[in-house]
């Protein structure tokens, strides 16, 4: 796949000077340069403090995606956004990277604004790896504004599908030309970024690649036996009930892949809710589709879909995930894996399926120390 840099972007422009003044004080003189060993049996030290062994030299095993970038030598910086494509990374990189995941846990992604600190983060970065598709523009502003000019900024969604597979839809309509940029959710375009991971951690960092390599293939394995199992999950869920009517519209692409109908978001496309009309529409539909279940977001709270689902007669259930793994920075659970699996076992026994083929998923860190 074509890899994909930045293009200058106008939105934030006038926050620009603020942050970079503070990203100076704070990025005197970095190289960056990312040496290392290149088998794959070492570590790389304690990353939630961000103090990185030599490589190859072995330590602990590291979580999550809250490391403080240094810009040191020894270790290579890598910056993301959103939480599952952090997770995703992590994956990759396993011990021989550190990461910062730039958007909090939980955070509209959408609306999210970085800060003077983020500046900092992105100026020490080798690398800065984010979604694309129109999601981060406020960052990617910044990132191309703060960081070091030999570093690279990637857009995994840009590099993973064309824009005649872009999907528009409810919260995304194509007439303001942002695309559903949710491609993180189909499992098999995860699988996609994480191979790109896979090959920018390894030209940034050749000595490596055989370490990235071989997570990669740890992770792919879990990845396409998500896949298989979402597939047999499906199945046993009734036809009639393969409908999703969630609040925040980021189930397009995993809709595309398993054989399942949207039929409506309940936030609009600036996130606000919907009118009073757009609300008695939402509820005719779901009773003439009679659509068993809609679905809310642990993110996004909606007194709007408790009272559609209320005078529908349908079930709210209101913990599906997108971009939040479930658990605690460094519980098992807290990964890319973690979160369909519980999304997957939520799902299938609310539209009447069966979450068997989830319960002995494996879904803790795979790459190797």
């Amino acid at each position: 796949m074509t890899m994909t840099t930045l293009r200058i972007r106008r939105w934030g422009t006038l926050m620009l000077p603020l942050f970079l003044v503070a990203a100076a004080c704070n990025n005197a003189g970095g190289t960056g340069d990312a040496s290392g060993t290149g088998d794959a049996s070492g570590g790389t030290g304690d990353a939630s403090s961000g103090a990185g062994a030599s490589r190859g030299s072995g330590g602990p095993q590291v979580v999550g995606w809250q490391d403080e970038l240094t810009d040191g030598e020894d270790m290579l910086d890598v910056a993301t956004t959103v939480a599952p494509i952090s997770s995703l990374a992590r994956g990759v990189g396993g011990n021989r990277i550190r990461l910062r995941g730039i958007v909090p846990d939980a955070t509209n992604s959408h609306t999210f604004e970085p800060t003077a600190s983020d500046a900092q983060t992105l100026a020490k970065a080798d690398l800065i790896v984010v979604n694309g598709l129109h999601l981060e523009e406020p960052t990617l502003d910044l990132a191309e504004a703060s960081k070091k000019a030999d570093t690279e900024i990637r857009l995994l969604g840009d590099a993973t599908i064309t824009e005649d597979e872009w999907l528009f839809d409810f919260s995304f309509p194509e007439s303001e030309g942002d695309p559903n940029p949710h491609l993180w959710m189909n499992v098999l375009y995860a699988r996609d970024y994480a191979e790109l991971m896979r090959d920018w951690f390894s030209e940034a960092d050749p000595d490596n690649a055989n370490y990235y390599s071989a997570n990669f293939d740890a992770l792919a394995v879990r990845l396409d036996d998500l896949d298989q199992r979402i597939r047999e999950g499906v199945q046993t869920v009734p036809e009639q009930n393969r409908k999703l009517l969630t609040y925040h519209d980021s189930w397009a692409y995993w809709a595309r892949e398993y054989d399942f109908d949207v039929i409506g978001a309940v936030q609009a496309s600036d996130f606000s809710d919907p009118s009073p009309q757009e609300v008695a529409r939402l509820i005719d539909q779901i009773k003439e589709e009679k659509v068993p279940a809609v679905f809310g977001s642990e993110v996004f709270p909606s007194p709007v879909l408790d009272q559609i689902a209320r005078e529908s007669g349908a079930e709210l259930v209101d913990a599906l995930r997108d971009d939040e793994p479930p658990g605690e920075q460094g519980a098992p659970e807290h990964t890319y894996l973690g979160m369909l699996q519980k999304d997957m076992t939520i799902m299938m026994e609310a539209l009447g399926g069966s979450a068997e083929a989830f319960a002995d998923m494996p879904v803790a860190d795979s790459f190797a120390p």
